[in-house]
């Protein structure tokens, strides 16, 4: 007896030295889950219309894919929570769009770097723009606390002994930027990706000048006693640099942000106001039967004639989709000008293109290269896709195919295609207008579901006397 009870506790004795000395990476793979810890934002992890989005999401998604094991997501409730979770090991990694900085790097260490930012002082168009930083000593200065930016502001205040700021608990950078667009505040920092998407919305809000350098992003991992799960991320990175998926990501999220200028935006916005709610029943009811996004079909109606119907161009196309004679013809469409019968066959068409691309082609990249068909011609299309397989990049891929289309107007190029010369600028042209459409009008129609329940009422919240 005295002996089976010595086997016992020498059983007990090594299986905890066992799970103790197995790897990070061993457990997570035992337990079957990674746990990371995020914040809510645009540059991060939020909720679309059809699921889960974000950069930082899209990431730490084929992450675990990649260890094998299932994610389990932790919100913290503000960017200060998220370094102190790391230390007290309540997940194995966060995944927050953080800034490498000295200071962090002495409490948790950083995984591979994945993305270049600056850091901006930002400002509201209407009031002085200021030049260096002893310009903003009289205004109001608003920045996250436990971010990147007051560990900078603690920096300059070295040489600017003068300078104050008040650091936000409760708010996120980016909504600290939406003070600012309200004339709330006078001044925050932001760093430049979370600027550009910000931009998007409201064309108001400029970067007065840089604060910092080219600084980078990467995961915030504990100080482990084994470096397995690190190791992990930079084979995970590599791969991922190696086979271009992480520039495809980058690109999803921030190709686009900088195609319409302040007017460009705000006539948009106005045109979704006056103009949007005599087609938006017909948009809804075409996208349903071709089983396509409302919002994808009405961004490209603005896009091909700002949703008017009696549009016309130099070369004959007409009506809200702009239709050609031959295209309207082949789709039985009638009068071109007839804004339910163009609806219709504008996503009749992209039906079409989109049912003769491969299957194999994963979204996005689907939709945006059968726009870009719409656009040229689905022959042509298939011309810089197969440029783009030569040049040994990936036809599948818009971030690919858009720097093949150009090179369709340049003889070198199209006197080796089947189909030859295109005008191959204006389909990635069209398309990148389209995507910012879209985001617009999904985002502020998101937000008024949200706030009234109903997707009728668009961009209430704009003040008409400002056109």
């Amino acid at each position: 007896m005295r002996l089976l009870t010595v086997s016992l506790i020498l059983l007990f004795l090594s299986a905890c030295s066992t799970e103790q000395t197995a790897s990070v990476t061993e457990q997570i793979r035992k337990n079957g889950e990674l746990v990371v810890v995020t914040r809510n934002g645009p540059t991060t992890y939020y909720q679309g219309a059809d699921g889960y989005l974000g950069l930082e999401y899209e990431l730490i998604s084929r992450f675990a894919k990649y260890l094998g094991v299932n994610l389990k997501v932790v919100v913290a409730e503000n960017l200060e929570d998220i370094l102190p979770m790391i230390i007290r090991r309540e997940a194995h990694l966060a995944a927050a769009g953080l800034t490498v900085t000295n200071n962090r790097s002495k409490i948790v260490r950083f995984g591979p770097p994945y993305q270049e930012i600056t850091q901006h002082l930002v400002y509201r168009s209407g009031s002085k723009r200021p030049r260096r930083l002893t310009d903003v000593l009289d205004g109001q200065v608003e920045v996250t606390a436990g971010s990147s930016h007051a560990e900078r502001l603690q920096e300059l205040m070295k040489t600017h002994p003068d300078l104050q700021w008040k650091e936000n608990r409760n708010l996120s950078s980016n909504e600290l930027l939406n003070l600012v667009y309200e004339q709330v505040i006078d001044y925050t920092i932001a760093d430049s990706n979370d600027l550009t998407l910000f931009q998007r919305y409201h064309k108001e809000v400029y970067s007065a000048f840089p604060i910092t350098g080219t600084q980078t992003l990467a995961w915030a991992m504990p100080y482990n006693t084994d470096d397995s799960l690190r190791n992990e991320a930079e084979n995970f990175f590599r791969k991922l640099k190696q086979n271009g998926e992480l520039d495809q990501l980058i690109e999803r999220y921030y190709g686009h942000a900088d195609q319409l200028g302040f007017v460009g935006t705000r006539l948009y916005i106005r045109h979704v106001k006056t103009r949007l709610p005599d087609f938006q029943d017909t948009f809804e009811q075409a996208a349903e039967q071709y089983k396509l996004d409302w919002r994808l079909l009405a961004a490209m109606g603005y896009q091909e004639s700002h949703w008017r119907p009696e549009a016309r161009s130099p070369t004959g196309v007409r009506g809200i989709m702009m239709l050609t004679r031959v295209t309207a013809r082949q789709l039985d469409i009638v009068n071109r000008l007839d804004p339910k019968q163009s609806i219709e066959g504008g996503a009749k068409y992209l039906r079409r293109i989109l049912d003769r691309l491969p299957d194999n082609i994963g979204e996005p990249d689907k939709t945006w290269l059968a726009l870009a068909a719409y656009n040229v011609g689905y022959y042509h299309l298939k011309d810089a896709r197969k440029i783009t397989r030569e040049q040994g990049k990936d036809p599948d891929k818009w971030i690919d195919v858009k720097e093949s289309l150009p090179l369709l107007s340049q003889k070198k190029w199209y006197s080796k295609t089947k189909y030859g010369y295109a005008r191959g600028n204006e389909p990635v042209d069209y398309v990148e207008k389209i995507r910012i459409y879209y985001d617009l009008l999904a985002w502020h129609n998101d937000k008024e579901l949200a706030r009234r329940n109903t997707p009728k009422l668009l961009f209430p919240d704009v003040d008409s006397s400002v056109f």
